[in-house]
C-alpha cells in the first residue's frame, strides 16, 4: 500500500500512518462482534444511547458508503497494533487523531477497534482467572469516556483513545473506587475515574481489593508499592481546600517524589479537563460551585500554575 496516499486521504501526517504500519507489523487483526450482538455488548460497556446509536449507524458493513479503503485499513491495523502489545502496560496511541466531523466511521473508528478487542482481552482475563464481573466493569470505562467526550465536544478524545488501549490490553482493572494499572512500571499505578466522591473508606477498600487481586491473578509480577501521577497530588491544593477534604486525605497517603517541571502532561490543561471537562472555555466563564472549581480558577487567574506530581506508598 502507498502510505503517503493513505495519509493524504485520511488527512493525517504520513509519519503517523507509518507508525501504525510499523507497530502493527504482521500481527493479525481481530473481527468485530456480529452486528446483531453489538447492542447488548455496547450496553455492557456502558455506552450512552446517543453514542450507541451513532456506532450502530456507522457500522462497517461490507459496502458501507461511510467506510473508505483507507479507513478500513486503519481500523484493521489499529486493532492489530493494540493486539500486538496484549498484556503491555505502557502508554500507546492506537492511531492518528482523525477529523471526526466527517461522519460516524471517522468519529468512532477507535471505538470499533475497542469492540473488536473485547473478546481478545476478556480471553486474556480468563487465562489469568479474572472474574467476569471485574472484566466488564473495567472495560465499561469506554462508555464513561464516550460520555465525557460528548460533554467536552471532542476536545479530549486523542488522550482518551490512547488511555483506553490500556484496558484493551489487560493493564487496567477497576476494583471499587479506583482503577489499578499494572505493567506500566515497578508499581501499581492508581487512577481515579469519574465515579462520585473520593471517600477515604472507599479508597481503602479498593486498595485492599488490589492487594489481593494482583498476587492472585498475576503471581509472577511483584509490585512493592502503589503510585500515582496527578495534579491531585499538587501540594498547592492545600492552600484552597479544607483539611478534611477527600482530595487531601488521598494526598496524605503518598510520599511525593521531587518535582520535575518537565514530567507528565501540562497540569493546567489536566485540571481544566478533569474539573470542568473543557479545555477551551475562558477562565472567567467557568463554574465556581465547588471549592475545587474555585481553587482551579483562582489559581490560574492569579497567574500561577498547577503542577503534575508523582508519589507512592508501600502496598
Amino acid at each position: 500500500m502507498d502510505l503517503d496516499e493513505t495519509a493524504a486521504r485520511l488527512g493525517v501526517p504520513v509519519e503517523e500512518v507509518d507508525r501504525v504500519h510499523r507497530l502493527a507489523g504482521d500481527q493479525p487483526s481481530a473481527p468485530l462482534p456480529a452486528k446483531a450482538d453489538a447492542p447488548a455488548i455496547l450496553d455492557r460497556l456502558a455506552v450512552p444511547p446517543d453514542d450507541a446509536a451513532e456506532i450502530m449507524a456507522g457500522w462497517p458493513d461490507p459496502g458501507s458508503p461511510f467506510w473508505t479503503p483507507e479507513l478500513r485499513w486503519l481500523l484493521d491495523r489499529s486493532i492489530a497494533l493494540v493486539r500486538a502489545d496484549l498484556g503491555g502496560g505502557g502508554w500507546l496511541s492506537p492511531g492518528p487523531a482523525l477529523p471526526r466531523e466527517r461522519g460516524p466511521a471517522w468519529r468512532h473508528l477507535y471505538g470499533y477497534a475497542y469492540l473488536a478487542l473485547v473478546n481478545v482481552v476478556t480471553d486474556y482475563h480468563r487465562e489469568h482467572g479474572v472474574d467476569e464481573a471485574v472484566s466488564w466493569v473495567s472495560l465499561a470505562d469506554l462508555g464513561r469516556n464516550l460520555a465525557i467526550d460528548r460533554r467536552m465536544r471532542g476536545e479530549g478524545w486523542p488522550v482518551m483513545q490512547s488511555w483506553l488501549t490500556l484496558h484493551a490490553r489487560g493493564a487496567v482493572y477497576e476494583l471499587g473506587r479506583l482503577q489499578h494499572h499494572r505493567g506500566g512500571g515497578p508499581a501499581i499505578d492508581l487512577h481515579i475515574p469519574e465515579a462520585g466522591p473520593l471517600r477515604p473508606e472507599a479508597v481503602e477498600a479498593s486498595l485492599d481489593r488490589a492487594r489481593r487481586f494482583f498476587p492472585r491473578h498475576f503471581p509472577d509480577e511483584h509490585y512493592p508499592a502503589f503510585a500515582c501521577g496527578s495534579w491531585l497530588l499538587d501540594p498547592q491544593l492545600r492552600e484552597y481546600l479544607p483539611a478534611d477534604s477527600n482530595i487531601l486525605h488521598f494526598q496524605r497517603r503518598f510520599e511525593l517524589e521531587p518535582y520535575q517541571e518537565s514530567e507528565g502532561p501540562d497540569a493546567d490543561v489536566e485540571v481544566l479537563r478533569f474539573v470542568f471537562r473543557t479545555i477551551a472555555t475562558p477562565l472567567d466563564e467557568l463554574p465556581r460551585r465547588t471549592a475545587l472549581q474555585r481553587a482551579a480558577v483562582d489559581h490560574l487567574l492569579a497567574g500561577r500554575h498547577w503542577h503534575w506530581r508523582r508519589g507512592h506508598f508501600p502496598i
